[in-house]
Protein backbone atom coordinates (compact mmCIF):
# COMPACT_ATOMS: atom_id res chain seq x y z
CA UNK A 1 0.00 0.00 0.00
CA UNK A 2 1.20 3.65 -0.87
CA UNK A 3 0.29 6.94 0.98
CA UNK A 4 -1.51 7.53 -2.18
CA UNK A 5 -4.04 5.19 -2.11
CA UNK A 6 -4.59 6.12 1.74
CA UNK A 7 -7.74 8.88 2.25
CA UNK A 8 -5.71 11.75 4.77
CA UNK A 9 -8.13 12.91 7.55
CA UNK A 10 -5.77 15.47 9.54
CA UNK A 11 -3.31 18.21 8.93
CA UNK A 12 -5.26 20.28 6.58
CA UNK A 13 -4.11 23.14 8.68
CA UNK A 14 -0.64 22.97 9.71
CA UNK A 15 0.25 22.99 13.63
CA UNK A 16 2.96 23.87 14.88
CA UNK A 17 6.26 22.44 13.41
CA UNK A 18 5.01 20.94 10.51
CA UNK A 19 6.03 20.88 7.30
CA UNK A 20 4.13 19.09 4.19
CA UNK A 21 3.34 15.12 5.00
CA UNK A 22 6.17 15.60 8.36
CA UNK A 23 3.11 16.32 10.80
CA UNK A 24 1.20 13.77 13.02
CA UNK A 25 -1.48 12.40 10.72
CA UNK A 26 -4.76 9.91 11.01
CA UNK A 27 -5.03 8.36 7.66
CA UNK A 28 -8.14 5.74 6.29
CA UNK A 29 -7.01 2.80 3.85
CA UNK A 30 -9.80 1.56 1.52
CA UNK A 31 -10.61 -1.40 4.16
CA UNK A 32 -11.60 1.17 6.62
CA UNK A 33 -8.83 0.66 9.20
CA UNK A 34 -6.16 3.39 9.89
CA UNK A 35 -2.56 4.46 9.72
CA UNK A 36 -1.61 7.10 12.36
CA UNK A 37 1.64 8.62 11.75
CA UNK A 38 3.17 10.42 14.76
CA UNK A 39 6.18 10.52 16.79
CA UNK A 40 7.88 6.78 17.93
CA UNK A 41 7.20 6.02 21.39
CA UNK A 42 8.78 3.68 23.89
CA UNK A 43 6.46 3.73 26.60
CA UNK A 44 6.27 -0.67 26.49
CA UNK A 45 7.38 -2.80 23.91
CA UNK A 46 4.18 -3.90 21.51
CA UNK A 47 3.69 -7.45 20.38
CA UNK A 48 6.12 -8.41 17.17
CA UNK A 49 4.90 -6.64 14.29
CA UNK A 50 3.21 -3.48 15.79
CA UNK A 51 4.58 0.03 16.52
CA UNK A 52 3.75 2.33 18.97
CA UNK A 53 3.42 6.08 17.81
CA UNK A 54 1.94 9.22 19.46
CA UNK A 55 -0.14 11.84 18.36
CA UNK A 56 -1.53 14.55 19.90
CA UNK A 57 -5.52 14.74 21.12
CA UNK A 58 -6.14 17.62 18.38
CA UNK A 59 -4.94 15.24 15.54
CA UNK A 60 -7.33 12.94 16.81
CA UNK A 61 -10.34 15.19 17.26
CA UNK A 62 -9.88 16.52 13.23
CA UNK A 63 -9.93 13.28 12.91
CA UNK A 64 -13.11 11.93 14.20
CA UNK A 65 -14.76 15.06 12.50
CA UNK A 66 -13.47 14.36 9.05
CA UNK A 67 -15.31 11.00 9.10
CA UNK A 68 -18.22 12.69 10.83
CA UNK A 69 -18.71 10.67 13.94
Amino acid sequence: MTRGELTRLTGRVAGPDCDDDDCPNVYRTKSGSFVVQGDMSSVFTPPAGEGLVEIPEHVLREAVRALGW
